[in-house]
């Protein structure tokens, strides 16, 4: 199954970063702390132009520890590039951005030379609570449901530093696979444009694969005694009682009980994805899309021949 979800504001976004970008000093990615790769917009790489770049984990109350600092370590490296992670409750991240902003663009602020931010990255990563916690207000609209803002915005953080908050935006084609399935997991895709049962298989079998004990601790089931993300579906099914006439497994509701309580935290401490593992995806990904790009021009040719 290919995960694929552009709706029609998000082309309008794309044509707003590209405007907007000419006169920003520092863009903000917000990334999920959860899967940092997939939820980084390769596209914005072609957008921004080669601006210094925050890039923020959020949620990373949510995320395995160890792993959130690989990930900082992994930005952090890169040229003109600086990561942090984040809460998006906490009481009072402001500074940590504003000071980690000045390190990029040391030559703007104050009144004359206001620093000019643009925040972006993909749909429910957390970037309009993160605003709504620097402003301690509701200054940006939040929900549960990706692609709730719609239009940019701008919040002054303080006199002299403006942050433009862009609606959330993915890429026209997913072409790693892996990261389709973590999305759509995370929240950050559309609802008709996946199937529940196929995206809670691949994520019982990434959790069984690295987190078995949180399998276990969660839905009480030993976490030696099944062997397969199916069995683990269907184990959950009978624990948490969705079972149908007759009977049967109502394995489409153990599927939403599991992609929640991922979402939520239930099952603990997690992160979907390594700097090495996501690299690997990537690779094979890029491969696989050249190859599709390419057949067509074999046809093309052969019919001519």
């Amino acid at each position: 199954m290919a995960i694929q979800w552009f709706p029609g504001h998000m082309h309008l976004t794309r044509k707003a970063i590209g405007e907007r970008i000419k006169d920003i000093d520092v863009v903000i990615e917000m990334l999920d702390a959860r899967l940092p790769g997939s939820s980084a917009n390769p596209m914005l790489g072609e957008l921004i132009q080669g601006k210094p770049t925050l890039k923020v984990l959020s949620k990373q109350d949510l995320a395995d520890a160890d792993r959130t600092q690989d990930w900082l370590r992994h930005y952090n490296a890169q040229p003109g590039v600086r990561a942090l992670a984040l809460d998006t409750s906490m009481a009072s991240p402001a500074k940590a951005l504003i000071q980690a902003c000045q390190t990029l663009a040391p030559m703007r602020g104050g009144m004359v030379k206001p620093m000019r931010v643009l925040m972006c990255g993909i749909p429910n990563v957390g970037k309009s609570t993160l605003i709504n916690t620097l402003k301690g207000q509701r200054a940006a609209k939040t929900g549960d449901e990706a692609g709730v803002t719609k239009v940019e915005q701008r919040i002054s953080l303080a006199d002299d530093f403006y942050i433009y908050d862009t609606p959330g935006v993915l890429w026209p084609r997913i072409i790693v696979a892996q990261s389709g399935y973590n999305l759509a997991a995370s929240g950050a895709v559309g609802v008709n444009a996946f199937d529940e049962q196929e995206v809670a298989l691949e994520l019982l079998q990434y959790l069984l694969n690295h987190y078995p004990q949180n399998l276990a601790l969660r839905y009480k089931v030993p976490a030696a005694s099944l062997h397969s993300d199916a069995e683990w579906l269907q184990a959950i099914a009978r624990q948490r009682g969705a079972v149908q006439s007759g009977g049967r497994l109502n394995t489409a509701k153990a599927a939403d009980l599991v992609i929640h309580d991922f979402r939520s935290g239930a099952l603990g401490r997690v992160t979907l994805e390594t700097p090495t593992e996501f690299a690997q995806w990537l690779k094979l990904g890029q491969l696989a899309d050249a190859q599709r790009q390419q057949k067509p021009k074999r046809s093309a040719k052969s019919k001519t021949s």
